[in-house]
Order: C-alpha cells, then structure tokens, then sequence
C-alpha cells in the first residue's frame, strides 16, 4: 500500500500530452493551443475612424470654438469596408464611419456630435478635438509577427475570437483525451428497468459519464460487464481501443468476483500500483497498457468512485491534455473534521466564502456507499492520519470539484 503523494507522484511520471490536432474554431473551445501563434499582420490592419464623424485636416479645425465654428466642404462618405478614393484637401472633409480607413491628407475625426451633422455638401465644426484625435492607427494593437497566443493557452472563448480576428479558421491543439467507462457487477441494474432480490441500479456509469463531459471531455459509450471474465474481458478489450484513458468502478477489491486486475493484466495493462492508504478509496488501481494507456480502476461504492475520480483521474486527464489541473485552496474548518488514525481522508463537503475567507465543513453523511452526501457538495476536504477530529477553525486544503464550483456562494 502507498501513500496518496506517491499514487499521484507515479501517475505523473507515467503520462505522456496527447499528439497535436488542428481544429476547426467551432471544436476548439477548451482545448489546448500546441504551438504559438503569431500575428500575420497588424491590428488594425490599417489606420481607421474610432467613430462616427468626419475626417478633417486639424490645420483646418483647430481654432475652431462654438462662437466660431468652421465650415468645411464636405467631399465624400467612407464607411466601414469603403477604400477612399481621393485624399482630403485643405478646407475639406468626407463623412466617416467607425471602423473606415482614415483617407489621405486627414489626421483628425471629428465626432459627429461635435458638427452640423450628416447629408449637406457643407459642415460647421463646433468643437475641435485633440490632433489626432478619434483616430485607431495601424498595428497600434498587435504588431505584424507578434506573439498573438502562446504555446500552452487554454482556448475560451476569448481567444477564439483572437484567432478568428485574424482570419484563423482552424488551430493546432492537443487533443482531448477521449474516456472509456466500464462499470463492474451482477448486482447492478440500469435505470428504468425495474428491481428484483438484492440488485441495486447503477449510479457509476452515468456520474463518471456526466463528470467527464462536464469538464469537456468526450466519452466512449459507457458499458457495463457482469461478474463473468470472459465477458469482462471483452468489454475491458474494447474499452482500451475506444479511449485514450479507461475508468473502471467495481470489482477490484479482493472479493471472490473482485478479477478485473487479472482481467487487465491478460490484455497487457501493466500494474503501477494497487491499494492507497485513504479513505475512501482504498483500492485503488492505475496502471498503463502496452500502448501506454493510463487505465484507473476505482471502488464501487459511488462516493469512493466520485473521490478516486476527482482526485486521481481529473489531474490525469488535464495532463494528457497539457495543463495543469484545477489548484487545491486552503480553507478553514467551520466544524471538526472527523480524521483517519491510519489513513489520508477524503470527505464530500462544502466550500463557501464569508467575510474575506474561505470556510468548509464536510457533508453530513461519510461513508462511502452513502451517494446522496455528494449531493450539493462543491469540494472534497482532505487530512492527513491524526489521533483525534481537527477542530473547527483548523486550516483544511479543499479540492473545488470542477462541475459544481464554478462560484464561491455564501452558505
């Protein structure tokens, strides 16, 4: 049995980043840039109106005040997507619109509100800006060749609009990693079909299912596998050439029908270790297949599966796909924390802001098989083995579970 820096120590050295893709815009939300992406030419692209008004000389307008405006003949329109055609001589202007190029010989917009306004071969200027003024200038934003996102970016939607800026219709990525679940059992039903005897339904495969997804993380088809090793073993093949990470729940402890290890070992998947000093979660398995495959078997027992999954195989998934996984945050016990003597413990709680700190307590159900304590959890608080409760007000490190923390509400 190993310690839970150890198991986490051994599934980092061996994960590998998956291979690089180019996406289409419309896939790559959440994906991870694999190359840095440089400008191909300035932002703007040429010197442009910043609003509404008209494109003067300011050798023309400068003097001018509202006791004694200036009157200029007004000679063209240039609106956003327009290329003028004659320069602005001396006592002239053109209408312009924002985002139009800025014409030859003029150096100042003045905004429509400071003039007469629109649709007269002439114009009164009542206010002179700044020389200059209400004008973008080419590149003023991003130089031609310049860094525009680097190797690494997580791409939101912000960055997606960076890219499609400047005409980017595709980018390189890493590819997501793609999870096969199988869950283990005869006593497990779907839901929707109805009981008999001592069978149970099945909660695994739809939480792990919606856990991947909702972290943007496509899955295989879920399957399920009784308690019958050639069927096992066929549903564990298949899930191998499905997923680039497998995720089992049940049948690997060291019951009578516990075999899914064995069943892992005869299709080439290498033991890294099985069985970690925590709470829930003891056995635990990781191990790689031959084509270097991460595969994690959990518990059965749902909570168990949820902590192993959220601790183990979420920092998994985030490194295959080069970034780091969501930071664990220190918060403080607003009750006591029922600890371990032997082993690290993990708990389903609550995190949530009040007065400038961070507080948590833990749900009020514990054990493992108990799924109804994940419900409204938004963390899991952990602590080392101790002799005895941490005291409320003790510093506890909380893991936000990705899907449910997307804020810090008040209790």
């Amino acid at each position: 049995m190993i310690g839970v820096q150890e198991a986490h120590r051994i599934i980092r050295e061996s994960l590998s980043t998956s291979p690089s893709v180019e996406l289409p815009l419309g896939r790559a939300l959440g994906t991870v840039l694999s190359k840095e992406i440089t400008a191909p030419f300035p932002l703007p692209r040429f010197t442009n109106a910043a609003m509404d008004g008209f494109a003067a000389r300011f050798g023309d307008i400068g003097k001018t005040t509202a006791e004694s405006p200036v009157r200029l003949k007004v000679t063209g329109q240039v609106k956003a997507g327009d290329s003028p055609e004659l320069p602005v001589e001396t006592g002239c202007c053109v209408e312009i619109m924002t985002g139009a190029p800025l014409p030859e010989g003029a150096d100042t917009v003045v905004a429509f509100e400071e003039t007469s306004g629109f649709g007269s071969l002439l114009v009164d200027i009542f206010k002179a800006p700044a020389k200059g003024a209400n004008i973008r200038r080419a590149g003023e934003e991003v130089a031609r060749g310049e860094t525009l996102l680097a190797k690494g970016t997580v791409i939101s939607p912000a960055e997606i609009a960076v890219l499609a800026s400047f005409g980017l219709a595709s980018a390189p990525v890493m590819r997501k990693p793609r999870v096969s679940i199988v869950t283990v059992g005869d006593e497990l039903k779907e839901p929707g079909s109805g009981l008999s005897g001592a069978e149970i339904y099945n909660c695994n495969s739809f939480m792990l299912e919606a856990a991947c997804r909702s972290l943007g993380f496509e899955t295989a088809p879920a399957s399920h596998a009784p308690d019958n090793r050639d069927i096992l073993r066929e549903r564990l093949a298949a899930a191998l050439a499905e997923g680039d990470l497998v995720i089992t729940a049940g049948g690997i402890s060291t019951g009578e029908y516990d075999f899914v290890q064995e069943e892992l070992s005869a299709l080439g998947v290498g033991k890294k270790f099985w069985s970690v000093a925590q709470k829930p979660g003891k056995p635990l398995f990781f191990g790689t297949s031959a084509d270097g495959k991460p595969v994690f078997s959990l518990p059965g027992n749902p909570v168990s599966a949820l902590v192993c999954f959220a601790e183990y195989c979420v920092p998994a998934l985030f490194r295959l796909q080069g970034t780091p996984a969501p930071p664990k945050l220190q918060a403080t016990l607003a009750a006591p924390f029922p600890v371990d003597r032997k082993r690290h413990r993990f708990l389903l709680g609550k995190l949530w802001a009040e007065e400038g700190r961070l507080l948590c307590r833990v749900s009020q159900k514990t054990e493992s098989h108990m799924i109804t304590s994940a419900a409204g959890a938004n963390c899991i608080i952990e602590a080392p083995p101790a002799s005895g409760p941490l005291p409320a007000g003790s510093p506890a490190i909380c893991t936000p579970l990705p899907w449910s923390c997307l804020h810090l509400p008040n209790e």
